[in-house]
């Protein structure tokens, strides 16, 4: 009996301290949350934590999260859609200002891709994958009357 009483004392003692301590995204080490970050799609995350504090900008600016940037919803193969308005404002306004010079690669989605090219300058662009892109207007891009 007694040994019960004070099992559920400690079990009682545990919950409590659980109850009170909270780990936060910004506890953990860097060497961390790289290996949780690698394994969320670069978009999303910058989407999410760009410019929450000093410290995780200055991780999310690691090449591995900013030189290739699929701009674009992929369901399938097939099913290529635009990023919903508010991912791709704060895209434009607000992340891609900061990381421009990183980034290598964009995939993007043919209605939005005026708005990438023409709002920010990368100058460490290699390459570009557009998406949905009808013949002509493929043609008029290459052949300089877009833009």
């Amino acid at each position: 009996m007694n040994e019960y009483i004070c099992n559920q004392e400690s079990n009682n003692q545990v919950k409590k301290i659980m109850e009170y301590s909270c780990v936060q995204l910004t506890d953990l080490p860097d060497e961390i949350l790289l290996n949780i970050f690698k394994k969320v799609d670069n978009v999303s995350l910058l989407y999410s934590l760009y410019g929450v504090n000093k410290r995780l900008n200055q991780i999310l600016n690691d090449p591995i999260f900013t030189s290739h940037l699929d701009l674009l919803t992929r369901w399938s193969d097939d099913d290529i859609n635009v990023l919903p308005t508010s991912i791709l404002e704060r895209f434009l306004l607000q992340i891609l200002p900061e990381i421009h010079d990183k980034v290598k690669w964009l995939n993007l989605e043919s209605s939005s891709m005026g708005r990438f090219l023409l709002w920010n300058d990368y100058p460490n662009l290699n390459g570009l994958g557009f998406y949905n892109l009808e013949r002509v207007k493929a043609e008029n891009l290459f052949s300089g009357k877009i833009f």
